[in-house]
């Protein structure tokens, strides 16, 4: 009897072992599969891009020949977040365009996924509210995983170091969506400030808020 239950408790310990390396087996395949796509990070060059503004011409970086550095938004017509940030978006556009510091808006969303995301469904946006800045539609959905954009909007601060773009922030606009009355902390805002007073950004990174791109599985 006592052999009997010996034999019960190894077979009960070589089951659980079993068990516990097929799950952990499991975890680790999962694991490397959500970490393919990164982005870019604090300090990385961001890698210029040729995309189609509502105008119907092509922009890039490069175009820009006076500028200190880049206010680039991933952003779309659909999500009430973007919605909320149209006008802070059309601000810091107006407040740093002139100063070196022009926002890019790229919509990164598949209108296949998200119809008013079409792109001329842009144009009609950005005529109904008179944006001051280029709108480009990320064709192909091939720039917002360079940048590892996963909201929209989600904002990169870019600055110009030996003809090369580096990122200097990442993130949210700031810290309220809802109403900007109620906003306490300007991230986009310090970020270019710091950069334009030739300062280091003190907050560099931080979680944007908003709708998820839009991907065609």
């Amino acid at each position: 009897m006592k052999n009997l239950k010996i034999l019960l408790a190894a077979f009960i310990f070589a089951l659980g072992l079993l068990s516990f390396t097929t799950v952990g087996h499991g975890k680790n395949v999962s694991h490397g599969n959500t970490n393919t796509a990164k982005g870019y990070e604090i300090g990385d060059v961001a890698t210029d891009f040729k995309l189609k503004n509502v105008d119907g011409k092509m922009v890039s970086l490069s175009d820009f020949k006076t500028a200190k550095g880049f206010i680039v938004i991933f952003t779309c017509n659909h999500c009430p977040y973007a919605k909320k940030y149209e006008d802070r978006i059309m601000e810091l556009d107006k407040k740093y365009k002139e100063q070196g510091y022009p926002v890019i808006a790229i919509n990164p969303n598949d209108p296949n996924i998200q119809a008013e995301d079409g792109y001329q469904e842009m144009i009609e946006r950005a005529a109904q509210r008179g944006f001051t800045f280029p709108y480009l539609v990320d064709e192909g959905q091939k720039v917002y995983p360079q940048y590892g954009a996963t909201k929209t909007p989600h904002v990169f601060v870019l600055q110009k170091e030996n003809g090369k773009n580096i990122v200097k922030y990442i993130g949210a606009i700031d810290n309220n969506y809802e109403n900007p009355n109620d906003v306490s902390e300007y991230y986009v805002q310090d970020a270019v400030n710091a950069l334009i007073e030739g300062k280091p950004v003190k907050m560099t990174k931080t979680v944007a808020i908003g709708c998820t791109v839009k991907v065609k599985k």
